[in-house]
């Protein structure tokens, strides 16, 4: 009887630990898109690693990027990961929210977000991206980060934003349905929402953003209230650029013409990001955003962003990118 008294008061005291540790632990409400732009955050969630910062998170999906940066400001999430857009900018040039991080960029060799025409276009002599001047492209939102690099391009080569016709469609699923449908002749796809659509003969690319005009596409941000709770901030922010770090070791460093090889290497975190991804694994390694192995933000490039987008008439002008960077918490690059 001794030892079995002995072993139910050992069960008891290691329940009461487990139940003391969850009880510790800090609830966040994490808002991202389904995209592989978002990856080191399903890592971090998948492998258990804001867990062991002392974090319960919970994510919440959304189907566009500015619906991430209304909710955060809200409180409807605590921490946003998203592409930049106009509607950001001017939250946080508010002080509803700030810029605690970097994510996903454009970079060239990484395929990410591409120009896609549709093939109605495309017989018309749509063939490249320099020859979207005059043409109706799909977006998800005017100033959304696909609105961006239709302005960035525009500046490459040498024709006015204003001659594109910029077709607004609040979310992906409707941007991809629209070139399908041929309503429009292009859109700026997510390589993850326009693989089907390749595949299935429905879509024609022209060229990625990230090897036209590279620039810094998404970031981490939270709302005011999250940041007064510093220690809760450091262990997310720990627990990410953990799973940043591998992120870059096991995936971006095999990659090779834009494809990450299934291997006994990279399959685990191919299948984590398929998972929340929606994806099948086969088509996950061609769709790997590249993210700074350390979680930097280029600063100097959210600058420019703000300019560009003032310049516009897109974002209210009075502030600048140190106005909007938490920068007790962001590494610059």
């Amino acid at each position: 009887m001794r030892g079995a008294a002995r072993l139910a008061l050992t069960l008891l005291i290691a329940l009461t630990a487990c139940a003391s540790a969850g009880a510790d632990e800090q609830k966040v409400k994490i808002g991202v898109l389904r995209l592989s732009s978002s990856a080191p955050v399903f890592i971090a969630q998948d492998k258990g690693y804001f867990h062991d910062a002392g974090v319960q998170v919970e994510l919440k999906f959304f189907d566009a990027a500015q619906p991430i940066a209304v909710a955060t400001t809200s409180g409807d999430v605590d921490v946003g990961v998203t592409a930049f857009t106009a509607g950001l900018y001017n939250l946080a040039g508010k002080g509803t929210l700030k810029v605690i991080g970097g994510m996903s960029r454009e970079k060239a060799g990484y395929p990410l977000i591409g120009y896609f025409a549709s093939n109605k276009a495309y017989a018309a002599g749509l063939k490249s991206p320099k020859d979207l001047a005059g043409k109706r492209v799909a977006v998800t939102q005017v100033g959304s980060s696909f609105h961006y690099s239709l302005g960035l391009l525009a500046d490459k080569y040498g024709f006015k934003l204003s001659d594109v016709k910029i077709v607004p469609l609040q979310s992906l699923s409707n941007a991809a349905a629209a070139l399908k449908g041929e309503t429009v002749d292009a859109a700026l796809l997510p390589v993850s929402t326009a693989r089907k659509l390749m595949d299935d003969g429905g879509a024609r690319l022209l060229g990625w953003v990230g090897d036209e005009t590279p620039w810094q596409l998404g970031a981490v941000f939270a709302s005011p209230k999250t940041l007064a709770n510093k220690a809760v901030v450091t262990k997310l922010l720990g627990a990410l650029a953990k799973a940043d770090r591998e992120y870059h070791d096991m995936i971006l460093a095999t990659m090779k013409d834009g494809v990450v090889p299934v291997n006994e290497q990279t399959k685990l975190l191919l299948e984590i990001i398929a998972k929340y991804t929606n994806l099948p694994l086969d088509q996950v390694g061609g769709n790997c955003a590249y993210i700074d192995p350390e979680g930097k933000l280029d600063v100097k490039n959210v600058d420019n962003q703000i300019k560009w987008m003032q310049a516009e008439g897109f974002v209210d002008k009075g502030f600048d990118a140190e106005a909007i960077i938490a920068s007790e918490f962001v590494k610059a690059d």
